[in-house]
Formats: C-alpha cells, sequence, structure tokens
C-alpha cells in the first residue's frame, strides 16, 4: 500500500513538473494599456501598440507565446514582484530607484521628458522661478512626478492616474502645462486632440530622472529570463524588425530620439 502511495505521489509531482514546463512556454507580459501609442486598447478591447508589438516581436525570436496582462501604472511593479506576470514592457525608465527592485533589461527606447502648455498662452520659461504658482500635471507614479515635486516646490503640482486624463485637463485649462515623456508627447502633438499645445523648453535629460533609457523590468532572479530578452532585443534590431515596428507609430527612431 505505502508503495501504491508512493508511486502516485512520483506521478503526482511528475505530471505537476510537466505542467509546470509547459506554462513556462509562456511569457507573460505586464503593460497599463492606457499609454498610447506604446500600450492602449483598441475599440474591440485589444491591447495594441509600440510595446506590445516589440513584446510580440521578442517572444517571436524567443520562440514563445506571449501573455498581456493589462496593470495600473502605479501597481506595475509590485505585480511583477507578486508574480503576476514575468515582464514589464511599459515604457518604464531605467531609474536607479526601480533598480533596487527590479533587474532591467538592455534600453528598448532613449529617455527624455518634456514640458507641453497651451500654445496660445505662449508660455516659454518652464524654470522653477518662472512657474511659481502655476498648476502642473503629470501621471502619477512616473519620474515626470518625481521630476516636478522634487524641482518645482512652489508650484502646484496634480498627479493623475493616467496620461490621457493629464492631457484632457490640459486641453480644458484646468492646467497650466504638463511634464511627460518625450516620445508620447510628440504623438499627442500631432494629433488632433494635442493640435492645441506645444513642446516649451528645452528636454528633460537629468539621468536623476531619466535614467538610462526604457527598458523591460523582470524580477531579479530571473536571469536565465533577462539573457534571453536581451538576446531577443539586440536580435530583432539586427533583423531589422524594430525598425519596422518604430516606422508604424512614430517618425522619430527611438533608439536615438533623432
Amino acid at each position: 500500500m505505502k508503495n501504491v502511495f508512493l508511486t502516485s505521489a512520483v506521478l503526482s509531482c511528475l505530471s505537476l513538473t510537466a505542467m509546470s514546463v509547459v506554462a513556462s512556454d509562456t511569457l507573460r507580459i505586464g503593460t497599463e494599456g492606457a499609454y498610447p501609442p506604446f500600450n492602449y486598447y483598441t475599440a474591440d478591447g485589444q491591447l495594441a501598440g509600440f510595446d506590445i508589438d516589440i513584446g510580440k516581436a521578442i517572444c517571436l525570436e524567443m520562440k514563445r507565446e506571449c501573455k498581456f496582462v493589462a496593470q495600473d501604472w502605479d501597481g506595475i511593479i509590485p505585480a511583477l514582484l507578486a508574480n503576476k506576470y514575468d515582464l514589464v514592457l511599459a515604457s518604464m525608465f531605467i531609474t536607479e530607484a526601480r533598480k533596487e527592485q527590479v533587474a532591467f533589461s538592455q534600453p528598448y527606447q532613449a529617455s527624455a521628458m518634456t514640458f507641453v502648455a497651451d500654445k496660445y498662452v505662449a508660455l516659454t520659461d518652464v524654470s522653477p522661478d518662472a512657474m511659481k504658482g502655476k498648476i502642473i500635471g503629470a501621471q502619477g507614479s512616473t519620474t515626470q512626478a518625481e521630476y516636478l515635486l522634487a524641482n518645482y516646490p512652489e508650484s502646484d503640482v496634480r498627479l493623475y492616474p493616467t496620461q490621457d486624463a493629464v492631457n484632457l485637463d490640459l486641453v480644458s485649462g484646468r492646467i497650466d502645462a504638463q511634464a511627460g515623456d518625450i516620445m508620447p508627447m510628440t504623438d499627442w502633438l500631432n494629433s488632433v486632440d494635442g493640435a492645441c499645445c506645444e513642446r516649451v523648453g528645452e528636454m528633460i535629460t537629468d539621468p536623476a530622472y531619466v535614467g538610462d533609457g526604457v527598458g523591460m523590468a523582470m524580477r531579479k532572479g530571473d536571469k536565465a529570463l533577462l539573457k534571453d530578452v536581451n538576446l531577443a532585443l539586440a536580435a530583432i534590431i539586427a533583423n531589422g524588425t524594430y525598425q519596422k515596428i518604430n516606422k508604424k507609430y512614430f517618425t522619430l527612431n527611438l533608439l536615438t530620439l533623432e
């Protein structure tokens, strides 16, 4: 009888192991789904955008299936650490503070931020002194938010759950300016919705806030995954896949911002 139970236990373990191997073939990718054109929902409820296409290309190169999981931005790293997914692909700046929590791939975008304001207000000076008492918006839990809170103590800094919400308040005149990631801001300004506004001041490239570029985040213990992702990223850049995806969404080269 003991042998029967032992055999059953061994078979159960083998079955679980086999299930784990099959499950590991699927790469679970966390993204926000609210940051167009990088990641967003289409009218039929599908995740789409630059980040999504890059993720699919990397999975194809790694010969793994992709499963995308949407997660609110302020919980995107905690959910990774809680094993809700294996990889964050959501246009995340590689910063020292984040590197204390997670491991990052090689950059798949260059990084910079910019101020944006209503072009008819003719705001030209966005220094902390010039912006005293003015209302500046940014998406919460972002490096833009950290930058504003640290450098604009005498401004009214307002934080929003999504980038779309910041854009809406700028268009509506409820804020005087906003700080955002250069690429989505450039894309928005070229749209009908962003026609009211323009970039103001120089690009913000302080590495304390924009870090070492934009990378994919993983748990620190997932060293094999990190290696595989970096190899796949290098491959899609080398074979032209990255550039095709880039041109689908942007006129600028995201690797150089030129």
